[in-house]
């Protein structure tokens, strides 16, 4: 999907976003709301009040992506947070998260990782 490396940062939208936002719309929200540069090569995942459809904005160096999937059934099991603007995620989580798998019921084993 899109080339992760571990200097890639992924973050989620807490709350809902309007989806009908694009391009602009969601690179303002990165800037504005997250205080993140949204040509940063960073991901920025949204998803909608239903949960149930979401959009990833990226930037590869050459323009901007936006994905989108929305889910036939069920909605996705986003995580809750009291804090407004982003949740940095990990690459795993992210895998997890779009696999349907709740991450507020799973976690790490402990072993050792340096910090990022």
């Amino acid at each position: 999907m899109f080339p992760l490396s571990p200097a890639t940062r992924i973050y989620l939208a807490a709350g809902a976003t309007d989806l009908r936002k694009s391009f602009e719309g969601l690179s303002d929200l990165v800037s504005h709301h997250f205080q993140q540069d949204p040509l940063s090569g960073h991901l920025y995942v949204f998803t909608n009040r239903r949960k149930n459809r979401i959009k990833v904005l990226y930037f590869d160096g050459s323009g901007t992506w936006v994905c989108a999937k929305r889910l036939g059934k069920g909605c996705f099991a986003w995580p809750k947070t009291d804090e407004p603007g982003a949740l940095r995620i990990l690459a795993e989580e992210l895998t997890l998260l779009l696999s349907g798998i709740d991450l507020a019921k799973t976690r790490p084993r402990p072993w050792w990782r340096q910090a990022a």
